[in-house]
């Protein structure tokens, strides 16, 4: 068993800190001081390297957030940081420790991932669930693997007969059947009951009718592009027209490269009516004219500075679906 590796000085892990925060705007704030712990200098001039590049903020939340598990897995396995490039025997062993059969490891313990490895990454977060890895994380993970060695100018062996054979073979083994993440999908009858939990003018209320509002009629936005808005990102377009009314409001959300677009791609929706008035009654109320549009509200109602993560998002969500 690999002997545990000190962690790094706290200086060094401060001037990492200081790094990341020149790229904060698209990275998880609340994971920064557990990056800088985890990523080497080299992984940090990387990231940088691909804001710097364009690369889309969604796809650069998840190679940082693959690396460090990626790294975090090689302390435990090695006692030291992933090696560049990484051997194919490493790739296998990644492998042989994510994708495994649970009726084998009842009788064989040291099948799959050996226990003070999982005890290593299931005490810092990284793993929750029990039982394999789907195929498809551990292909993502390999994927952004490669993708961070070919960015550092130097070849894997990512594409070699005995991993794609490995994995192959290991998927066989131990099949997944496909579960849907979501059992009923929110439509207007449900947003409606929704809504009807927010209908006051205190601060919460309005933030939170925004959030359902925005999301719904945006197309159905992530949890990750909804916590991640910016003002920046929004633009007031002519109102719409009315034989019978006054004209609507409207506004466009410039969302930029997203996991459904590509290339030089920018995806934009555009909002008429309620949402953007809903969306126009909270930033007045928070007084909020630049920087996240959706903030964390204190116990009294203080406002803060900082943006709601996705999970804040899925949480408000799950409340109101709670009163309704």
């Amino acid at each position: 068993m690999p002997m545990a590796t000190d962690r790094p000085a706290s200086d060094t892990v401060d001037r990492r800190a200081g790094a990341l925060d020149t790229i904060a705007a698209v990275l998880p704030i609340e994971r920064r001081n557990e990056l800088a712990e985890l990523l080497t200098d080299a992984d940090i001039e990387t990231l940088r390297h691909l804001v710097n590049e364009g690369m889309g903020e969604n796809t650069l939340r998840a190679l940082t957030s693959d690396l460090a598990y990626l790294q975090a897995w090689s302390l435990a396995v090695t006692g030291s940081p992933l090696p560049w490039p990484a051997p194919e025997a490493l790739l296998l062993k990644f492998v042989a420790h994510h994708l495994w059969d649970p009726q084998r490891r009842a009788s064989d313990p040291d099948h799959g991932m050996p226990a003070d490895v999982d005890h290593s990454l299931r005490s810092q977060g990284f793993l929750k669930a029990a039982g394999p890895h789907a195929p498809a994380t551990v292909r993502r993970r390999l994927a952004s693997w490669s993708t961070l060695t070919h960015w550092r100018g130097l070849e894997g062996a990512f594409t070699s007969p005995p991993l794609k054979a490995a994995i192959r073979l290991a998927v066989r083994a131990a099949p997944r059947h496909r579960r849907r993440k979501s059992a009923k999908a929110v439509t207007a009858d449900v947003l409606a009951k929704l809504l009807a939990t927010c209908e006051s003018d205190s601060l919460r209320d309005r933030r939170d009718r925004a959030i359902l509002m925005i999301a719904f009629d945006s197309g159905g936005r992530r949890r990750s592009e909804i916590a991640a808005l910016r003002v920046e990102q929004l633009s007031a377009e002519a109102p719409i027209e009315q034989k019978d009314g006054p004209p609507l409001p409207s506004l466009a959300i410039h969302l930029g490269r997203t996991k459904t677009t590509s290339g030089e791609q920018d995806e934009v929706v555009y909002l008429t009516g309620r949402p953007v008035e809903a969306l126009a009654a909270w930033m007045a109320a928070a007084k909020i004219d630049k920087g996240s549009v959706f903030r964390g509200i204190g116990r009294w109602g203080t406002l803060s500075r900082r943006p709601l993560d996705p999970q804040s998002i899925n949480a408000i969500i799950k409340q109101r679906a709670a009163m309704a």
